[in-house]
């Protein structure tokens, strides 16, 4: 009897590529989902990643504060140092600024105004700086350990906090020294700092996650905020340099909406008595709450993002 062949068997298409990756087998993702499997690492929803950053609150703290305590671990002045760097940074300022250029001549009670903006300044500029490593400086822990990423930027922040409180001791007795009394206005510098801080680690998680994936970013950074730094009145008043000046109009929004220039401008309206809200811009706390809120909010939202991606590649 004449044999019948079968038709010749062929083999399933393979996945389609795409983006160098193999797409998923429709197949076997239904059988994970069948059996309870989960993508390893996936990024969960917003409510329930602040949920788990809400449960390792005691690791933020505590890891803020071991990085307080182990960076100057190996100098022999210690802690000392929280203090004296911001100290010698606004004494270096003063040379050039107050003695050189004469700046003080223009700004009362310019050393008090000097040592504010420089300690409020360098609050924001280290929360930013130390952020852009967040990830990439702690890849170990970050490939090692599961735990919801923004914990490390957050306990960043969290320590430039902690090392600014140490430093408002010493502006403490700069003020009184240079007679400077205790009122009610000194009050406000709570407020301002709370926006100042959401502000800081909203800037952290947006450089956290830009840093992670372009390591170049944190040998620019420096270079950016050092401009950052001469555009927020540091070491000269704003609403000084503006009077008299024709500046286009955008330059002078730029200035006053500047948010380093408006938390340094809270702090010295809270602090220093010759600084009144004369010297303040319009609306100047509106400014500093809707910094903190933008920041704050779109940052979180921006790093939470990328979630799944950090450690990898």
């Amino acid at each position: 009897m004449p044999q019948t062949l079968a038709p010749p068997t062929t083999d399933p298409a393979p996945a389609p590529v795409s983006a160098g990756r193999l797409a998923p087998d429709p197949t076997l993702r239904a059988l994970a989902e069948t059996h309870g499997l989960k993508v390893s690492g996936a990024r969960p929803s917003l409510p329930a990643y602040i949920g788990r950053l809400w449960q390792r609150r005691h690791f933020i703290t505590s890891f803020a504060t071991a990085r307080v305590v182990a960076q100057y671990t190996t100098a022999k002045l210690g802690q000392i140092w929280q203090v004296l760097t911001p100290l010698l940074n606004a004494a270096v300022y003063y040379l050039i600024f107050g003695v050189l250029l004469d700046t003080k001549k223009s700004i009362p009670d310019y050393i008090p105004f000097l040592v504010t903006g420089v300690f409020i300044f360098t609050f924001t500029q280290n929360s930013v700086l130390t952020g852009t490593r967040a990830i990439s400086g702690n890849l170990g822990l970050v490939r090692a350990l599961h735990f919801p990423r923004a914990c490390l930027p957050i306990s960043i922040c969290l320590a430039q906090l902690q090392q600014l409180l140490y430093s408002m001791g010493a502006l403490v007795v700069i003020l009184l020294c240079f007679g400077q009394t205790p009122t009610w206005s000194w009050l406000l510098a709570f407020p301002a700092l709370a926006l100042q801080f959401l502000f800081n680690m909203g800037m952290s998680l947006v450089m956290a996650r830009l840093g992670s994936r372009t390591p170049d970013l944190a040998q620019l950074m420096p270079f950016i905020m050092r401009t950052w730094m001469y555009a927020s009145g540091v070491m000269f008043s704003i609403s000084r340099i503006l009077v008299g000046k024709h500046l286009p109009q955008i330059v002078v929004v730029l200035l006053n909406g500047n948010p380093a220039a408006v938390y340094i401008d809270l702090m010295r309206f809270a602090l220093i008595d010759s600084f009144t809200h004369k010297q303040l811009p319009p609306h100047v706390w509106a400014f500093a709450a809707g910094w903190a809120l933008v920041a704050g909010v779109a940052g979180f939202v921006y790093f939470w993002k990328a979630e799944e991606r950090y450690g990898r590649g």
